[in-house]
Parts: C-alpha cells; structure tokens; sequence
C-alpha cells in the first residue's frame, strides 16, 4: 500500500456544466450520495418541471416514500439555489431538500441549521459539499462532505412530543438508543430519525435492499429481516438462495426464508431474538 499525495482541484475539471455533465453522473451514481446521507435513494426524473423551472433531481427515499429534492451548484452557495430549493420542494411535496456545493457560505449554513432546527419532524435539510482531489495525472477522487445535517435529538424530541401511546414512547425510545449503538459500531451509516414505530431501516449500500429491524413492543420481541423490494427480487433472492446453506451455518440458525411467498417484496427473517 502506497501513500499519495493529492491536490484539490475544481470540480468542473470533470464535470464543466452542472446540468449536462455533473446532474448526469449524479443520477448514475446516486447511492454514493445515499450511502453519504443514509438514504436509500431512487432516481425518480432528472430536470423535472416546476412551473418555469426544473429541479435538477427528484429522488424518493425507498424507506419512507416519500420525495426528495436534488438541488446541484459547482460553485459557491446563492440565494437563488437556496430560493429554488425550497421551491421545488414545496410544489413537488418533497420531504427532504439535499443542496450539493463547492462552497457554502456562513449565511447559508445558518439557513440551513434554522430550518433543521424549527421545521417539524418530517422534513429534513442536507447541506453537502463536494470536493474533488486529483490523485495522478488521470485520477481523482469524489468527496462528498456533510456541512448541515437534521438536528437528530431535535428531531426525536418534537417526535416524543407528538406520541400519545405508552407502545410509541417505547418503540421511539429503543430506536433512539438502537441508533446510537449501531452508529458506534461505525460498520454502517444511519442517519435516520427515530420513529414511534416497530420498524428501523438500515440501508446496505444498495438500491432496492436493506435491512429491516423491528421492535414489537408489546410482546417485548425483536427480530430483524433482509428486505427485497420487488424491482431488484430476481437479481437479489436467487443469489442468497443459492448460498442458502453457507448463510445459515454463518447465522448458526435457519431463518424463515420467503415467509410471505405472496408479497412482491421478498423478506428474510430472524424473528424473534
């Protein structure tokens, strides 16, 4: 292994235009910004319509289905992008707002934090600057660096606000600390805000396929499942089939292979632990 020494160059070294070179890339790469948010993301259109204008990228978050805004600048932060943004996320009824940068100014970086800090708990804001570092002559390397994120513990604490049942302030309190530990293990990124719910979705890495952890409170049980969306079934459940045998002894268990063989999304379960 080898250390070399590498110089930060502009982006538009690679990608000269945003709409025509970097938003293209983007749609093709797009589980690099999603392993970078912890969002399973899926490219719904690119340059979609809002009025006179266009959103760069409309993405859904396969979690939650709910969408998300796209919002592409190679070059410093300006009101207008800041203006178009919340634009198109209020008229395309998105719930995430991701503004990709090379620079952010402190201005819009307060923006940003304000309206993590005093939007309800459904909305999210994502400022990301992008850097790119020439490695040799013909190489470099992408970064995508969180400058704004949701405020998490504001986030849980207007949801704790909102549960009413006894079954919700369990669930959100075990997720919440089911976060905390799994993000201590720095194996995988999870950027979700804990829900009053019986499920908590870590994402692989992949489109269509994550990990499913559930909670059911009432009965004090847990388990946890491989979830398979119905738009990548037939490359994914016939490739673990196959190694059936290898993944049970790996588990020292049989977990309930295809347990609703009726469903077009296909899970794996271990359940209950």
């Amino acid at each position: 292994m080898k250390l070399v020494k590498q110089k930060q160059i502009s982006p538009r070294k690679m990608w000269p235009n945003e709409q025509f070179d970097f938003t293209p890339w983007l749609v093709e790469h797009i589980d690099e910004l999603g392993d970078t948010i912890g969002l399973e993301l899926e490219v719904i259109g690119r340059e979609v319509s809002v009025g006179p204008y266009s959103a760069d990228i409309l993405a859904k978050d396969n979690d939650s289905n709910n969408y998300v805004v796209i919002e592409n600048q190679l070059e410093k932060t300006n009101h207008d992008h800041l203006g178009k943004s919340i634009t198109y996320a209020s008229a395309l009824n998105a719930k995430t707002i991701v503004w990709i940068a090379t620079d952010f100014t402190e201005e819009h970086k307060k923006a940003f934090d304000w309206l993590n800090d005093n939007t309800n708990e459904d909305l999210a804001f994502w400022a990301i600057q992008l850097e790119l570092w020439q490695v040799n002559e013909d190489t470099a390397s992408m970064r995508f660096n969180i400058v704004c994120r949701p405020n998490s513990d504001i986030k849980t604490i207007k949801t704790k606000s909102n549960v009413e049942s006894e079954t919700g302030k369990i669930q959100l309190e075990y997720w919440k600390k089911f976060r905390e530990k799994l993000l201590a293990t720095k194996k995988v990124a999870s950027d979700r805000t804990p829900r009053a719910q019986y499920w908590f979705d870590v994402t692989l890495g992949k489109s269509g396929i994550f990990l499913s952890c559930t909670c059911n409170a009432q009965k004090s049980i847990v388990g946890v499942r491989l979830y398979i969306r119905s738009s990548v079934v037939e490359t994914y459940l016939p490739a673990f089939e196959a190694r059936k045998n290898e993944i049970n002894k790996a588990l020292g268990c049989e977990p309930d292979w295809n347990p609703n063989p009726n469903a077009i999304d296909k899970t794996i379960s271990m359940n209950p632990l």
